[in-house]
């Protein structure tokens, strides 16, 4: 990773705080301080690593419990004198064991818990407990997987057309649960499919524009202006 050399560390006698963030979820795990050589160590380990001010050194996240946060990506404020690191955590990141140093702090039940999920689905393959459900459905082999995610479709599916809101959202929750994991046993990050929605979503707008013949006047058939031969009715 690449340093940054104008960062501010005089306005707070030598130190700018640090916060980490879960890069799937976004969810807020802690805030530190860095001086320089504790920025400097994070930006050449890839481990963050902060200053104590009870202790006077430097400490590294994990070095004692093993709960570290390995830095992803990182960017510094306007004013060069915060840091905002997007991380990957291996385990709970507050001492007290909880996910994060923040736990009164509600957190909004949005779409960001599933890169959470898809975190937890990791962690319970990592820790093999065989009482996890999780990993008896990883283990149970990829066809398995891939016939709970039918099941699962077909219910959403009749729970949509005669079942009540609450069945609804019960039964959307074990289809995109049981994608995750399938998903997760194909190698396939949340973020890739996010990314494939996303460029869908482009493609729409820049047929649009063809189709309208909005910069050149001209028109051509739609499906010329299609990626991969989809449908416009395939984009998002």
């Amino acid at each position: 990773m690449k340093m940054n050399t104008k960062l501010n560390f005089e306005k707070l006698g030598g130190l700018v705080p640090a916060i980490a963030q879960d890069a799937k979820s976004g969810r807020i795990l802690m805030l530190g301080f860095m001086n320089e050589e504790a920025y400097n160590q994070t930006i050449q380990s890839g481990s963050m690593t902060f200053f104590s001010r009870t202790r006077q050194k430097l400490w590294t996240k994990g070095e004692t419990s093993g709960h570290g946060l390995k830095v992803k990506s990182w960017s510094s404020d306007c004013d060069q004198d915060t840091l905002l690191f997007q991380v990957e955590a291996t385990g709970p990141t507050c001492h007290l064991g909880n996910p994060s140093c923040f736990k009164d702090t509600l957190f909004n039940p949005s779409t960001r818990f599933l890169g959470e999920l898809e975190s937890i689905i990791e962690q319970r393959r990592a820790q093999n407990d065989e009482s996890s459900y999780t990993l008896k459905l990883l283990n149970s082999g990829l066809r398995r997987v891939a016939q709970k995610v039918g099941e699962e479709g077909v219910e959403t599916a009749l729970a949509l057309v005669s079942a009540s809101r609450e069945e609804c959202i019960e039964e959307s929750a074990d289809l995109i649960f049981h994608l995750l994991v399938g998903l997760s046993s194909r190698g396939i990050e949340l973020s890739e499919v996010s990314h494939c929605l996303e460029l869908r979503h482009l493609s729409q707008n820049k047929v649009k524009e063809t189709i309208d013949g909005s910069l050149t006047g001209d028109r051509i058939p739609v499906e010329s202006a299609l990626p991969f031969g989809r449908s416009l009715t395939a984009s998002v």
